[in-house]
């Protein structure tokens, strides 16, 4: 068998008719050797019944949410593509044939698009404003910059895949994040992707809401993103503070004034602060990316191989070592001058400057010495 038409359902008896004729109508036209399925997810109202009388094998799926729905029919298909699509009639299933034609020029996975930006069609009340304006082309922008995904429109559910790739995947997601989560990991191993453009309709029921709740599947995708972006998460923001506490340091270590504004001891206290924060956010950064690969959640790239080749234990230790004796010997000058004047009174905005510098370059080095440890600890999976 060569498809697998999987529909996801929970209480479409509205619509679920409609979308196997098409869907079987689409591959009966194109004479491809198919099946449609049903991965029912504990409708209530006849959509199994209707399921089996309109032609398609059904799935029953236990656990819920749209990506365990998905998961289970995807698992039990039968065909080497695959093509995934609601159950809701807001996809023609008739243009299945268009992603089976990509699929057989050996694309992996062939992606829909409903956003005029990749050539497709949003009908007069098919898809909400904020979706359409907002949501969609913010998270099909993040998802080509954060993961180079060659996209426009990563929430489209009507989407055709090969086995193989699916299988390689390991998607763990199980609501409705899934989708993302597998094309974001399809990009990341380097699949090969193609957009197909499509008609987006207004879906058809009339017994319930849309499934999709915008406020917490956003957050859900949201949060996906970043999970799987350490880059994103942790490194560019742990930089950002620490150029912002350098760029304080170079403020208020010379005590500068600007624009009659004095900068002294507190700011540098503030400046350490930021780039404390931002060195452990930087370290985080590597340690999730390491755990990460070792897991086969993310696969190795570039500058992660790089790293591994030019900073090991030995050198994290080194450089940890030699923060924390800097940071030492300044903290030493500050009770060398405590002691100079019987150890009584100091100059504070004088001290200081020997004081916190020293502090932060100790507790720097600490960081990075702990942190060397665990990454080599984390680091013996991939070097075995």
């Amino acid at each position: 068998m060569e498809v697998t038409i999987v529909m996801p359902c929970l209480n479409e008896a509205d619509t679920l008719a409609a979308c196997v004729h098409k869907a079987r109508q689409s591959l009966a036209e194109a004479s491809i050797e198919g099946e449609v399925l049903v991965a029912d997810n504990g409708s209530t109202d006849g959509s199994t019944e209707i399921a089996l009388k309109s032609g398609a094998r059904v799935v029953h799926v236990a656990r819920k949410g749209y990506g365990n729905a998905l998961r289970e029919g995807i698992r039990a298909a039968q065909g080497r593509f695959i093509i995934m699509g609601d159950a809701d009639d807001s996809y023609d299933f008739r243009e299945a044939p268009r992603f089976v034609a990509k699929l057989r020029e050996g694309y992996d996975l062939v992606q829909g698009c409903r956003l005029p930006s990749g050539g497709g069609r949003v009908m007069p009340g098919a898809m909400p404003f904020t979706h359409r304006w907002v949501g969609n082309p913010m998270f099909s922008f993040m998802a080509r910059r954060m993961f180079a995904v060659p996209i426009h429109d990563v929430y489209c559910g009507l989407r055709g895949f090969t086995k193989d790739l699916y299988d390689g995947l390991y998607l763990g997601c199980t609501g409705m994040e899934f989708a993302t989560e597998m094309i974001i990991k399809a990009s990341l191993r380097g699949a090969r992707m193609a957009e197909v453009p499509i008609t987006l309709y207004p879906d058809g029921r009339l017994a319930h809401i849309p499934h999709l709740r915008t406020v917490r599947d956003g957050w859900r995708t949201l949060r996906f993103f970043l999970l799987l972006s350490p880059k994103w998460l942790f490194l560019v923001p742990g930089l950002g503070l620490i150029f912002v506490g350098l760029a304080g340091y170079g403020i208020a270590l010379p005590g500068l004034a600007i624009h009659g504004i004095k900068f002294d001891a507190h700011t540098l206290l503030f400046s350490s602060l930021a780039i404390l924060l931002g060195y452990q956010s930087s370290l985080f950064a590597i340690l999730a990316k390491t755990f990460a690969v070792n897991e086969g959640l993310l696969p190795e790239d570039r500058w992660f191989r790089q790293f591994f080749r030019v900073m090991n234990l030995e050198r994290g230790l080194l450089l940890g070592a030699g923060s924390f004796v800097v940071g030492v010997v300044l903290l030493a000058a500050a009770v060398r001058q405590w002691w100079l004047v019987g150890l009584g009174h100091l100059d504070y905005a004088h001290t200081m400057r020997w004081v916190i510098p020293g502090v932060t370059l100790a507790t720097l080095g600490g960081q990075t010495v702990l942190s060397s440890f665990f990454v080599s600890i984390l680091g013996m999976k991939r070097a075995g």
